[in-house]
């Protein structure tokens, strides 16, 4: 009895979640494309963007430090899972192998923002590609985010095959 206790403690710490999905829109200017970004990203989440600003200036391309390139919503909990299965649809239910990191980590690009089932065209937005990295997740990881943080252990990583059987399973994908 007592070892059916371990084996199931053990299993619940070895389970997948998601952690975050990050949808970036990068315009590379800021002003009228920028703030219609904003408006798609909004459209598409429910949620009010965060603006991102230029890493250095680019005298060639007028674009200075500090200045608003580019957009981004972070989506957790139920609008992750929600938002994830419209992202599959739009996908054709697949992501290529090459997408997961060494971490588990999925990153899918969307050419078109209204390739997103529930999504029309709205001429005064126009259409935005996006970049969608979903971060996975299992119980323990809050440690490496604490005040003094701490390595998560070899064995409690999440490898690239782990998350692949996590979306197969979950969301039904085909990874190609």
């Amino acid at each position: 009895m007592m070892s059916e206790n371990k084996i199931n403690s053990s299993e619940v710490m070895k389970k997948i979640d998601i952690e975050k999905i990050v949808i970036n829109i990068g315009v590379g200017k800021s002003g009228d494309p920028f703030e219609r970004a904003k408006m798609a990203l909004t459209e598409l989440t429910g949620q009010k963007p965060s603006p991102r600003g230029a890493k250095k200036s680019v005298r060639d391309f007028g674009i200075h430090k500090g200045e608003p390139i580019g957009a981004m919503v972070t989506l957790r909990s139920q609008n992750a899972l929600d938002f994830l299965k419209r992202i599959f649809l739009a996908k054709s239910n697949s992501f290529k192998r090459s997408s997961i990191d060494n971490n588990g980590n999925l990153s899918i690009g969307i050419k078109e923002h209204i390739d997103i089932p529930g999504i029309k065209y709205n001429p005064d937005i126009g259409i935005f590609g996006m970049d969608v990295c979903i971060s996975l997740k299992r119980p323990g990881y809050r440690i490496s985010k604490k005040r003094h943080p701490d390595k998560i252990g070899k064995k409690h990583r999440i490898t690239k095959e782990e998350s692949i059987n996590f979306f197969q399973q979950n969301f039904g994908v085909e990874v190609i």
